[in-house]
């Protein structure tokens, strides 16, 4: 893989090589080749998080002109998480172009979710800094386009923890417990088996990518078996 298969993905030129180079270089790299922390995408990736909030802000108040604050920033939390980043960057390719040190490519960094966030993270700081701000907005708007839908027309799904809560402190003080069962798994990606339980009484046991995953899965799921939520 090299730039110019970047610049096909994103349709966006690349005029500073050398900067995406280190938007793409993981920290195992880096270190295990002696090299300045400075090189690797760290620095790009804090960058690119605000910039991805930016972009993902304007695009929302574009696309929802009638939504209240409180609902933009909603969306917007679910569509910048790291399993929302990670789930976009895959589907588009972007593991292909890490570069990483030989024992992380051992041991299956190049598929992890958290890795391949940040990889996208720091290409959109990278963009942004080469004067590609609109271009990268446009480029976003697209790619979002049918997870912010699924986002607006499934918000329970996404928010299911805090309707759970919310609907079982209205009933009674006691608050829903998430319980680890078990962990497992590859360790570059693993799964986790979680149970929620209110009142003494497990409602949902459910597996996600992480914790979050599981436990919003498990809410979900006990909303429904609760009737706070309609089953789809």
């Amino acid at each position: 893989m090299n730039i110019k298969d970047l610049e096909k993905i994103f349709s966006i030129e690349i005029i500073d090589e050398e900067l995406f180079n280190k938007a793409l270089t993981h920290s195992s790299y880096t270190k295990e080749n002696s090299l300045d922390s400075l090189l690797n995408y760290e620095r790009l990736e804090f960058f690119g998080d605000s910039v991805l909030k930016l972009a993902v802000s304007e695009i929302l108040m574009k696309k929802f002109p009638k939504s209240n604050e409180g609902e933009l920033t909603k969306i917007r939390s679910i569509i910048v998480s790291d399993a929302m980043l990670s789930k976009v960057a895959i589907n588009l390719g972007l593991q292909d172009f890490i570069i990483l040190g030989k024992n992380a490519e051992k041991s299956g960094e190049r598929k992890r979710s958290s890795i391949n966030a940040c990889i996208f993270e720091a290409l959109l700081g990278a963009f942004y800094l080469t004067g590609k701000k609109s271009e990268i907005i446009e480029f976003l708007g697209k790619v979002f386009e049918p997870e912010i839908m699924d986002v607006k027309n499934n918000f329970a799904k996404y928010n299911a923890k805090e309707i759970l809560q919310e609907y079982t402190q209205s009933k009674t003080k006691e608050l829903p417990e998430y319980h680890l069962i078990r962990e497992f798994g590859p360790q570059h990606e693993p799964s986790f088996e979680i149970e929620v339980i209110y009142k003494g009484e497990v409602l949902a046991c459910m597996i996600g990518k992480s914790k979050k995953d599981a436990e919003q899965k498990c809410a979900y799921e006990a909303c429904k078996k609760l009737g706070v939520i309609k089953d789809e």
